[in-house]
């Protein structure tokens, strides 16, 4: 049974880190495979919601629920900027509405004692016709590791990270990564799909373990329960 002296993790971000039901496999978030790198004495609650923006997660008291929840020495990973970018009523300027609500992120951990750990948003798949990597969230990174400079918050560069992953593999390589479904091989996908944004189950735990990395860079204590 679960014991509340357990440390969680708690996830708050939008569709690259959220979890899917056994009708929307293979797609997976990265979020939803987290706990399969730390022992049992770590807690995951992946809180990250398709179509969210830092604005609208907390303008649908998603927030508010994990403010509810959270407690001392947790863990508050937040992983924004996807849904910043569109046009419509998700839309934050990267230097002034993107930083005004993440900071209200940090805000809530640090009142309850918990630790607020940035991350700059998961790449997509971007490669031109030449095969070059191309960068696809504008100013919203750098945004995030200018907030984290400013408030003395602890970074996760995952964008940083899976660029250079993808890069290693290359245009071909990395559809694994995505959700490109053959077509007639996946039951819930019987048309096949090519999508550029969203994760396989072996590309979420790849990045994943993108993620566990930068823990074990930061040194934070829950890097004693990352399973070798």
């Amino acid at each position: 049974m679960f014991k509340q002296t357990k440390t969680t993790i708690f996830i708050a971000g939008d569709s690259t880190a959220s979890s899917y039901p056994m009708n929307r496999a293979p797609q997976a978030g990265w979020g939803q495979v987290l706990h399969q790198f730390f022992t049992h004495d770590i807690r995951i609650v992946n809180k990250a919601a398709s179509g969210r923006s830092s604005k609208s997660f907390i303008q649908e008291e998603r927030l508010l629920k994990i403010e509810e929840k959270i407690k001392a020495k947790d863990y508050l990973f937040i992983q924004f900027g996807h849904n910043d970018a569109k046009q419509d009523d998700r839309y934050t300027e990267p230097f002034s509405d993107f930083k005004h609500y993440l900071n209200q992120y940090i805000d809530v951990a640090l009142k309850k004692d918990a630790t607020p750990i940035l991350i700059t948003p998961v790449q997509r798949r971007s490669f031109d016709e030449t095969g070059e990597f191309v960068e696809t969230h504008g100013h919203y990174p750098e945004a995030v590791i200018q907030l984290g400079a400013e408030r003395n918050i602890a970074i996760i560069d995952l964008g940083e990270r899976s660029k250079v992953y993808l890069e290693s593999l290359e245009a071909e390589e990395s559809k694994e990564i995505f959700l490109w479904l053959a077509q007639g091989k996946y039951s819930n996908y019987p048309d096949g799909l090519q999508d550029n944004t969203h994760f396989s189950e072996h590309g979420a735990y790849k990045i994943a373990s993108l993620v566990v990395d930068g823990i074990r860079d930061l040194h934070l204590p829950i890097e004693n329960d990352i399973v070798d």
